[in-house]
């Protein structure tokens, strides 16, 4: 009897340390909204449809915002845009120590525009007082002359003009989960992104270092951050686009992949 009692013991044991992790979650990893950050969505506590949350705003025009589940059993935001569109989550009211912050997105495009020639996009733009530059670190251009599309740093709104630093060594990827991490820092006005946890020193501006007119390149005092997808020409190819965007999260310290 006794040992029919520890088997089943042992048995119940296994049972609820199996239990007690969900399938395909890893042990020991940190939560996606960690206290102390600045702005943090993880989409798991939001209904499925049309966003119906007091922390963020929506900015669309010919596109649309809906939470809905993945394959893998989370939650995450997909936004559509028929042609020159945009759709952002936006967080307004922001404020960071020092004029100073990091952000993070996991992120799937569908596909890249392929037309027209030139076309640009941004998927992170910040605005705020102090200067007039939309700082976008996060973004992207078709260049014909390649041919490709590729990731780059821009702005627009401001005295260095409407500009879009590409580069061929971050070419982009379609149809696959990548995770964007990028810096605003007042210090030397600079602006520095990782992809998948690796630094691109490419995709940087800085005050006298940038892609627009040469004159300083100044940041905003960020008082809004839009996160999400907008084309700024139209007649593009494809007609409509597809972005997956999950775990988003702005912070004083670098959260991470």
């Amino acid at each position: 009897m006794r040992s029919l009692l520890a088997v089943f013991s042992t048995a119940l044991i296994l049972s609820a340390a199996v239990g007690g992790t969900p399938a395909g979650a890893s042990q020991g990893s940190p939560p996606s909204c960690p206290r102390g950050l600045l702005f943090c969505e993880d989409f798991e506590r939001l209904p499925t449809g049309g966003p119906s949350t007091m922390n963020w705003g929506v900015d669309t025009r010919h596109g649309t915002l809906t939470v809905e589940r993945a394959r893998r059993g989370n939650q995450v935001l997909h936004i559509q845009t028929v042609d020159n569109g945009r759709a952002f989550l936006r967080v307004d009211d922001f404020a960071a120590p020092g004029n100073r912050f990091y952000g993070r997105m996991r992120l799937r495009v569908d596909a890249f525009p392929t037309a027209p020639d030139w076309a640009h996009f941004t998927l992170v733009e910040a605005t705020g007082t102090g200067s007039a530059e939309v700082v976008r670190p996060v973004g992207g251009q078709y260049a014909p002359t390649v041919p490709g599309t590729f990731w780059g740093v821009g702005a627009d709104g401001g005295p260095t003009g409407d500009w879009t630093n590409w580069r061929e060594s971050a070419p982009v990827a379609e149809d696959t989960w990548q995770c964007f991490e990028w810096k605003l820092d007042a210090t030397n006005n600079r602006v520095t992104v990782w992809i998948d946890g690796v630094a691109n020193p490419e995709l940087t501006a800085s005050t006298s270092d940038h892609g627009g007119n040469d004159v300083p390149f100044v940041l905003p005092t960020v008082d809004t951050v839009k996160i999400g997808w907008q084309l700024y020409q139209g007649g593009t190819t494809p007609g409509e686009f597809d972005v997956w965007i999950d775990d988003i999260a702005l912070s004083s310290r670098r959260l991470g992949c």
